[in-house]
C-alpha cells in the first residue's frame, strides 16, 4: 500500500479519492468538493490518500494542522474512510499511521477526530488504535432541515 498526500489540482482528488470518501460523505458532488477543497486550503485542509497496489483508491482522509488554546497544536481528522470493499486489511491503520507522522513532524500535542454516535464499528477501529474518548461533540444545525447543504 502506498499512502500519497494530494495537493491542490491533483486530478486524483476527484478521480480517485472522491469516490472513497463519498461512502462518508454522500452529499459531496464534484462541484461542492471543489468549493470545500478552494475554501479549506487557507485554513489548512490537506488529503492524503491509500492506494493498493493494483493502483485502486482505497482510502481517503481529510485533515489539517490546528493551533487553539485547548490543545495548542493538533492535528484534527475531518475525514477518515476505507472503501467498503477493503475495510479490516489495514488502510485505516496505514492511513492514522501517516497522519499522526504529519502531527509529529509538525510538533502536534495530539491527533483527534470526531465520529458520529452511529458509527459503532469505526469506534472499536478508534479504540483499537489507542484513540481515547476525551469529549463530547455539541452541535446546533443553523439550517431549517438541519441538513448538509
Amino acid at each position: 500500500m502506498k499512502i500519497i498526500d494530494l495537493g491542490p489540482g491533483d486530478p486524483r482528488l476527484e478521480a480517485d479519492m472522491l469516490p472513497v470518501l463519498r461512502e462518508l460523505r454522500p452529499h459531496l458532488t464534484p462541484e461542492l468538493f471543489h468549493e470545500i477543497h478552494r475554501n479549506g486550503l487557507p485554513q489548512g485542509l490537506r488529503f492524503s490518500a491509500a492506494y493498493a497496489e493494483d493502483g485502486t483508491c482505497v482510502g481517503a482522509a481529510g485533515w489539517r494542522i490546528i493551533d487553539n488554546t485547548s490543545s495548542i497544536r493538533k492535528l484534527y481528522v475531518d475525514d477518515l474512510v476505507t472503501a467498503s470493499t477493503t475495510r479490516s486489511t489495514g488502510v485505516g491503520h496505514a492511513l492514522l499511521t501517516h497522519l499522526e507522522q504529519h502531527a509529529r513532524a509538525a510538533g502536534c500535542h495530539e491527533l483527534n477526530l470526531d465520529s458520529g454516535t452511529h458509527r459503532t464499528g469505526a469506534h472499536r477501529f478508534y479504540l483499537r488504535e489507542r484513540l481515547d474518548i476525551v469529549a463530547f461533540h455539541f452541535t446546533k444545525s443553523l439550517t431549517e432541515d438541519g441538513a448538509v447543504d
